[in-house]
C-alpha cells in the first residue's frame, strides 16, 4: 500500500494549523481545565465558520461535501492544541451516524444544525466499562420512552441531541434524543482531563424516535467506531508529536553541567523511544486512512491497528515529555500535564485498550477465515 494526503489536504491542513496556533493556545484548554468555561465557545464558532465543523456533510445540509481524508487532517491538529471543544463527539460519533443511518427528515434538522456549529451532537452508548452487547444494557424502551442510564457520555452536559443505544425488546435499537426534552437529567462527572466534559444522563420516560434499522443497533454502532477510531488516532497521533516536540525543544534548551541535556544518553533514549512510538503510529493511522477513504474491507484491522498504535504512542509521549523536563515537567505552569491529561482520556474514548486488541484479534480471524 501506497499512501499520501493529496497536496490539497496537506494545504488544508496547514491552514488548520495556522488558524488552531491562533486561537486555541494552551490558554485556551487551561481555561476550561480551570472550570472557568465548559467549552471554548469562541473556537466552535471559529471551526464553523471554517467549515471544519461539516467536513463530511453533504453540501446539500451546510457542509464541505469532502471526505475523510480532510477529517483526518483537521483531527491531528486538533489533537495537537488540546483544542477544549466538543469536536469528537459531535464530529466524528454524532454526525457519522446521521450520515449514515439517519432518515431524510432527521439529517435535514440537524445536519445544517451540526455544520454551523449551532448544534452539538453526542453518543451515549456506555453504561459501564467493558464492550456492549445484546442484553447487556439497562437503557430500554418501554411504551415508546427511554428509561436507564448513560455514562460516561463525552460533551453530554452541553449537547442538545444524543444518538442513545437502548434495548427494545430482544434487541439493540439506536435512538434520536433531544437532550432538552422532558425525563433527562444531566450530571456534569469528574474526569482525568476537565477541559474535555463528561456527564451522566438518565432517561424517565424520555420521548425518542429510531435511527435507522430497528434491532441493528451492533452493526451501526460498529461501523461508525471503526471509522471514529481512525480519527480519534489521528488526533492522538497529533498530540503524541506535539509532545514530542515539547521534549525535544526543552532538551535542546535546558542545560546541566554545563551541556545540553540533550546530550546525555539517557535524554536520547527517551526522545529515541518517543520517536519511534510517534512513527509507528503514524504509519497505522496512514494505513488506517487508506482503508476507511477507500471503504477496504481491512477497515476493522486498520482502525484497531491505528487505535491501539496511537494510543500506546500518546501515552508514552505524554508521560516521557514530563520526565524529559524532569522537575518542572511536574509543575503546573509548565503543559506536559495537559497532555498527559488529554492521552489518558483519549485512550479510554471509544473503549479500553485491551478492547480494541479484542477488536484487532477478532477482525484477523475473520480476514483470514474469509
Amino acid at each position: 500500500m501506497n499512501f499520501e494526503f493529496s497536496a490539497e489536504q496537506l494545504q488544508l491542513r496547514d491552514t488548520a494549523r495556522r488558524f488552531l496556533a491562533d486561537k486555541c493556545p494552551p490558554a485556551a484548554a487551561r481555561a476550561v481545565l480551570d472550570g472557568k468555561v465548559d467549552h471554548d465557545a469562541a473556537l466552535w464558532q471559529g471551526l464553523a465558520e471554517m467549515g471544519f465543523l461539516g467536513v463530511t456533510i453533504p453540501e446539500a445540509y451546510g457542509g464541505l461535501g469532502l471526505g475523510h481524508l480532510e477529517l483526518c487532517v483537521l483531527a491531528e491538529e486538533m489533537g495537537r492544541t488540546l483544542a477544549p471543544v466538543p469536536f469528537s463527539s459531535s464530529v466524528y460519533l454524532a454526525t457519522e451516524l446521521l450520515l449514515s443511518a439517519g432518515s431524510e427528515t432527521q439529517k435535514q434538522h440537524w445536519l445544517p444544525r451540526l455544520a454551523s456549529g449551532s448544534a452539538i451532537g453526542t453518543l451515549a452508548h456506555a453504561e459501564a466499562t467493558g464492550a456492549v452487547s445484546n442484553g447487556s444494557l439497562t437503557t430500554h424502551l418501554e411504551h415508546g420512552r427511554l428509561y436507564g442510564q448513560k455514562l460516561p457520555v463525552p460533551d453530554g452536559e452541553i449537547a442538545d441531541f444524543a444518538v442513545v443505544t437502548a434495548q427494545e425488546g430482544d434487541d439493540l435499537s439506536l435512538f434520536l434524543l433531544d437532550l432538552s426534552g422532558a425525563g433527562v437529567t444531566r450530571e456534569a462527572v469528574s474526569t482525568i482531563d476537565p477541559s474535555r466534559r463528561h456527564a451522566r444522563i438518565a432517561f424517565s420516560g424520555a420521548s425518542a424516535e429510531p435511527l435507522g434499522e430497528r434491532g441493528n443497533a451492533i452493526a451501526q454502532i460498529s461501523a461508525v467506531q471503526d471509522r471514529a477510531a481512525v480519527l480519534f488516532a489521528f488526533e492522538q497521533l497529533g498530540g503524541a508529536d506535539r509532545a514530542l516536540e515539547m521534549a525535544r525543544d526543552y532538551a535542546l534548551e535546558r542545560k546541566a553541567f554545563g551541556r545540553q541535556i540533550g546530550s546525555f544518553q539517557a535524554i536520547k533514549h527517551l526522545l529515541a523511544n518517543m520517536y519511534v512510538a510517534a512513527t509507528l503510529a503514524r504509519s497505522n493511522c496512514y494505513y488506517g486512512a487508506w482503508a476507511l477513504s477507500t471503504e477496504a474491507p481491512e477497515l476493522p484491522v486498520a482502525a484497531a491497528s491505528a487505535r491501539i498504535s496511537a494510543t500506546q504512542a500518546y501515552q508514552l509521549c505524554a508521560k516521557d515529555a514530563i520526565e524529559v523536563h524532569g522537575g518542572m515537567g511536574f509543575t503546573w505552569e509548565f503543559d506536559c500535564h495537559l497532555h498527559y491529561r488529554r492521552s489518558n482520556l483519549l485512550a479510554l474514548a471509544l473503549g479500553s485498550l485491551s478492547l480494541w486488541e479484542d477488536r484487532l484479534i477478532d477482525a484477523l480471524r475473520q480476514s483470514q477465515a474469509a
